[in-house]
């Protein structure tokens, strides 16, 4: 980030706040804002607004590099070198706070809430059978996760104590600030090499033997996920609060996402089920019986009524037969069938079948044609056709046509070369 340096600016007001000179030291400093901190606290029914502006002068001017750029161009140029707007990224005063007394002061209260941040949800594909969504299930799980460590209580030392970093003065952060021309300056934040982001050192001597001072560990839980009867695909199942632990960190949610397999026989559309069976002309004509095996392994006897013509791709629907319904399992959507039917291949008939069975279907739509009628008319041949075939070869003709239709244009848009006879 880059800014010219104001002029006029004030460089005094984070000296007065900590009631302090400029020529103060870092002890002098720090003694400064424990005391007035420790009055204005608002747990201790002080002015919330003094706390904060005692932790942004402490946070500037405990800093070598921001108290040196506050002390030549003053609060404006340091507000815009920060990120402008408004006093920039500082931190939380209530953290300032707590790296003094450990988070301990007055009970660890609202300020230790207040530190608080939640974490991530981790989110799992639970894959369910349609099977398991029409009876209810019960899936149990082995997952690892990050917990506190038990024996140092997430403190990562042996006296539960830490101490604050001083290459980051306790933040975290560390700011790089360097000159690059007459009024210029560049000032850029990373994370403190020394605590790794946390603000806090634990000695070597200090550390907890089972975490390493690593303040967490690893656990495998054992969860029992419960699929209810009539779930849809992507509905979700929550463990509230049993994600990954951290120091000062609200744990976030473990949520399975339900991904429902491919069914061979059986598809789903909201409540309702559908399933296509085959039946062969007689089938479809002088009625049928079958058992179809329910998802819950029921044989339901499926038949046509007396007399019932079946047509091709036609429907039927059993009530009550589908789906259960979430919030009300005991109430169901429909079952529909759909019937394909599959005729017999040419010459299946002889002539005399053909005859007999003519005599019992009902009588064709065509007239009778007398003999001169069919000798006025043009005989043609029926031939078999694949269609997906013909649509293949349509398409591949139109390419090729638009193909030559773009070599015919190139070739008249080039220019004709007469040849000079000698």
């Amino acid at each position: 980030m880059f800014r010219r340096a104001p002029r006029g600016s004030d460089n005094t007001k984070y000296y007065e706040v900590l009631g302090v000179p400029k020529s103060a030291s870092q002890d002098e400093l720090k003694k400064a804002y424990r005391k007035a901190a420790i009055v204005n606290h608002p747990d201790k029914g002080g002015d919330p607004e003094k706390f904060k502006e005692l932790g942004q002068a402490y946070e500037v001017l405990s800093d070598p590099e921001k108290r040196e750029l506050y002390d030549q161009y003053g609060e404006d140029a340091l507000k815009e070198g920060m990120g402008g707007g408004g006093g920039g990224p500082f931190h939380s005063p209530f953290d300032i706070f707590d790296s003094f007394f450990g988070g301990g002061a007055f009970g660890g209260s609202s300020s230790s809430r207040r530190r608080q941040k939640h974490g991530e949800d981790v989110v799992h594909t639970l894959k369910v059978s349609l099977e398991d969504l029409y009876n209810g299930t019960t899936k149990k799980l082995s997952l690892s996760r990050t917990i506190l460590c038990k024996r140092c209580k997430g403190k990562g030392s042996k006296s539960g104590t830490t101490g604050m970093c001083y290459g980051c003065q306790g933040r975290g952060m560390k700011t790089t600030i360097r000159q690059i021309g007459l009024g210029m300056i560049q000032q850029m934040q990373h994370v403190c090499p020394d605590c790794r982001g946390s603000g806090e050192v634990i000695s070597e001597r200090d550390r907890c033997p089972q975490c390493k001072g690593n303040k967490v560990t690893q656990e495998k839980k054992a969860l029992e996920v419960h699929v209810e009867k009539g779930m849809q695909q992507g509905q979700k199942i929550v463990f509230e609060g049993q994600a990954d632990e951290a120091p000062d960190t609200i744990p976030g949610d473990i949520v399975f996402v339900v991904q429902v397999k491919d069914h061979p026989k059986f598809n789903r559309k909201d409540d309702d089920l559908y399933v296509e069976h085959n039946l062969n002309l007689t089938e479809a004509l002088c009625g049928f019986h079958f058992v179809l095996t329910h998802l819950d392994g029921r044989q339901l006897l499926i038949k046509s009524n007396p007399g019932e013509v079946i047509k091709p791709g036609q429907y039927k629907a059993i009530n009550d037969e589908g789906m259960p319904h979430r919030s009300r399992p005991f109430m169901k959507g429909q079952l529909y069938i759909q019937f394909n039917v599959d005729f017999p291949e040419s010459g299946f008939l002889s002539p005399d079948q053909c005859r007999l069975l003519e005599s019992v279907l009902p009588p064709k739509m065509s007239r009778t044609l007398t003999d001169m009628e069919v000798d006025e008319c043009e005989e043609t041949t029926l031939h078999d056709v694949n269609m997906e075939e013909e649509a293949r070869q349509k398409r591949q003709q139109k390419f090729q046509e638009a193909y030559d239709e773009d070599d015919d244009e190139e070739e008249a848009s080039m220019p004709r070369v007469q040849c000079a006879q000698q």
